[in-house]
């Protein structure tokens, strides 16, 4: 009987030591829609290059510091598409600053001139919090 509780014991600590730990992490994000009117695009070079600002005070210094921006933009169709993009000769960006979020345009040809959107253009904006 010795033998079976002395070859049990340390199988009995073994089971009892294992503990399954699962961790979930919840990781929200937010998804805001804006429209940015043909008027919103000023060019400061002669038409080679055109920006965009768009006021975003979701975007503060604590989420520019940790937190992921991400914008896709649409022309009217639905289709959204993610920046950067170069799409008919026009490469399209973005930058995120706290407050607001600089959207810009050039000619994918160095030199060339463009023209800015002749229409109201949809910005998909998703803003992604982390924690580290």
């Amino acid at each position: 009987m010795k033998l079976y509780l002395t070859l049990l014991a340390p199988l009995l600590l073994l089971f009892s030591a294992c503990q399954k730990n699962e961790y979930v992490d919840v990781i929200d994000n937010r998804t805001i829609i804006v429209n940015v009117p043909a008027t919103s695009w000023t060019s400061t070079n002669g038409g080679k290059s055109y920006f965009a600002t768009v006021d975003m005070p979701e975007i503060t210094n604590e989420f520019n510091e940790r937190g992921g921006v991400l914008v896709y933009l649409t022309f009217g169709n639905r289709t959204y598409e993610k920046l950067p993009q170069v799409s008919n000769g026009v490469s399209y960006r973005f930058t995120s600053s706290p407050g607001h979020i600089d959207l810009g345009l050039e000619s994918s040809d160095p030199g060339v001139t463009i023209s800015p959107p002749g229409q109201t253009i949809t910005a998909k904006i998703i803003l992604v919090e982390s924690q580290f």
